[in-house]
């Protein structure tokens, strides 16, 4: 069961946190230039200094469609990638989705932030035959089209985070859509460019009834994230991510936006709230936010 705090309602659309599973990285890692000693009190390390963090994807509800925000790692992990992550997928996208009485084929849209691996690894699953096909297959999958050109050909540092295999049988599907910077998706759901993860990532910005949500994807993977400095080491442009969320965060604490986190187990959605300088996220999940 999707538990209340995984939901919020903004006007007539609804948004859902549907957990892929969970994975582990060095904290350090996850937290950049920020001390162990500040980062430990939000994330709590293991013995090997790794946190526990969420594939989170949403579900957005609209009058219009039903998308999907990011798909996970998805079901077909590599083994190495299995052990140097621990990937636990409980419950996994799809079973989320049959929970609630969807099938792939009733998303209308996928957006993915960025294409690294634990993005969008759901985009595809493998056939019988070991090629691999769109797994939602009435969908239009959206990503930017820089995005789409660095996935398919990766400089060396970028290899590791795309797998374009998997990819490549989305251009021959038909449904893939290019974007070049911010841009309408549905109406109420709009693509808008937050680069500094990588130079073309993009969240999602979703408005019914003068509200907005906000998928922040990995400009904004965590609560803890929200501080400007708090930038992670796998940010290819960590400048760029620092002058983005200052901007992003400004215009959400201003509007009142819900944010929506890529990675943060506990904390699905939330709302800013400022104590003197210091920007503190409130959890926003299951209330009625219109």
């Amino acid at each position: 069961m999707i538990p209340a705090s995984d939901r919020i309602r903004i006007g007539d659309t609804e948004v859902l946190r549907l957990l892929d599973g969970t994975f582990r990285v060095d904290g350090g890692a996850m937290f950049g230039v920020i001390p162990r000693t500040l980062w430990a009190s939000k994330a709590a390390p293991d013995r090997e200094n790794r946190v526990t963090l969420a594939l989170n994807c949403y579900l957005v509800r609209t009058p219009e469609a039903t998308l999907l925000l990011d798909t996970g790692v998805g079901p077909d992990v590599s083994r190495r990638h299995t052990d140097f992550y621990s990937f636990d997928r409980r419950p996994g996208l799809l079973e989320s989705l049959a929970e609630l009485g969807l099938d792939p084929c009733d998303i209308d849209v996928v957006v993915n932030s960025h294409l690294h691996f634990d993005h969008c690894g759901g985009n595809t699953l493998k056939q019988a035959d070991g090629t691999w096909a769109p797994a939602f297959p009435r969908a239009r999958y959206v990503v930017q089209r820089g995005e789409w050109e660095r996935a398919l050909h990766p400089v060396e540092r970028d290899r590791p985070s795309y797998r374009p295999d998997r990819l490549e049988p989305l251009a021959g599907s038909g449904r893939l859509v290019l974007l070049d910077g911010d841009g309408p998706v549905v109406p109420g759901v709009d693509a808008v460019l937050v680069a500094g993860h990588t130079a073309f990532h993009q969240g999602v910005r979703v408005t019914s009834a003068g509200r907005t949500f906000f998928f922040a994807a990995d400009a904004v993977p965590t609560a803890a994230h929200v501080d400007l400095d708090t930038i992670m080491s796998f940010d290819l442009y960590p400048v760029e991510t620092f002058d983005a969320k200052k901007i992003l965060l400004a215009q959400a604490e201003k509007e009142a936006w819900a944010l929506g986190f890529s990675h943060d187990l506990r904390t699905p959605f939330g709302w800013l709230r400022r104590t003197g300088r210091r920007l503190d996220v409130v959890p926003a999940g299951g209330a009625e936010n219109d």
